[in-house]
């Protein structure tokens, strides 16, 4: 008996994920919309946090050279000011330049003087960098703090969603998951330049049914097939002819597998969550126990692995 795969992209869609035979459309299906949607938003709660920790990291590599740089110039000017300070200008240049005729006296007290006022400047330049460095320090640090809070309060949507559709599960027992599946290899889906995943529709065709599917839900797809996991495939997944019995032998193990590679590369994939075999992953606390209660193989995900991505 084959097992295949259901792949649900609810990432930007405002209506509930489809939900598959078994499912109470109006209730489950609207749990994991919420938890795709508090997933997706912690998700870029994060990035931006790290965004900024990475400039802040910058900032201060920048500050501390530009620190560097004022106390070199400052000094170099302190040394010329206490000098000529002591013996006089004429006697400055005298002992500075050690000059063997007057016109090359005047030429290097002319050069002296271009090199003083040259540092004088660089100095104030530097002090302003510095001043405009320590403001953006204060203003991302503030950022931070800010982001930390929405990282928090993400978290805990995140959570009760989780929740939420666990106990929708009627049981939320942690749970060991199936095992195989290898190390993370698939290739990462495309992210935005702040290293978000972009907003995405249910826009492109669906390979295997007559529906449509998301840019990253086929990305998903084709690098489970790229992978070695070639049997039938679909929105509502089945085995070869339509969903069948419990999957059982290697069928089993196949399921395993492909539910363990999307784990394994759910970070490159985008992946939200995993159901098969009467259980759940979930990013933030693994594998846990998951069963409708209901007794077929559909619902109780014994026939197919459901694959949720952002």
């Amino acid at each position: 008996m084959a097992t295949a795969v259901a792949i649900l992209a609810t990432f930007g869609v405002a209506a509930p994920a489809p939900a598959e035979p078994g499912e109470d459309a109006g209730g489950l299906a609207t749990l994991r919309q919420r938890l795709d949607q508090a997933t997706l938003g912690y998700q870029a709660a994060k990035v931006r946090l790290a965004n900024s920790r990475q400039r802040q990291a910058k900032l201060t590599v920048q500050l501390t050279t530009i620190e560097a740089d004022v106390k070199a110039r400052a000094a170099v000017v302190g040394e010329l000011a206490g000098v000529a300070y002591r013996g006089g200008r004429a006697g400055v240049v005298m002992a500075l330049l050690d000059s063997d005729s007057p016109d090359a006296l005047l030429d290097r007290v002319a050069a002296l003087d271009a090199v003083a006022a040259n540092q004088n400047e660089k100095v104030r330049g530097l002090l302003a960098a510095r001043a405009r460095a320590r403001r953006t320090q204060a203003a991302v640090a503030t950022e931070i703090v800010q982001q930390r809070r929405q990282v928090q309060i993400m978290a805990a949507r995140k959570k009760q969603a989780e929740a939420a559709l666990v106990a929708a599960g009627r049981d939320g027992s942690a749970s060991n998951g199936p095992g195989g599946g290898g190390a993370a290899s698939a290739r990462p889906a495309p992210r935005n330049p702040d290293g978000s995943f972009p907003d995405e529709s249910c826009r492109l065709d669906d390979p295997t049914t007559g529906g449509c599917i998301t840019p990253r839900a086929l990305h998903a797809l084709r690098q489970a097939q790229a992978a070695g996991f070639r049997r039938y495939v679909s929105c509502f997944a089945a085995q070869r002819d339509g969903f069948g019995g419990v999957a059982t032998g290697g069928d089993r193990d196949y399921g395993n597998r492909l539910a363990n590679y999307f784990v394994r590369n759910a970070d490159r994939l985008g992946v939200a969550y995993v159901i098969w075999f009467q259980q759940i992953w979930l990013p933030s606390s693994g594998w846990r126990r998951y069963t409708r209660g209901s007794g077929d193989p559909a619902s109780e995900h014994q026939n197919h692995v459901h694959l949720s991505v952002f």
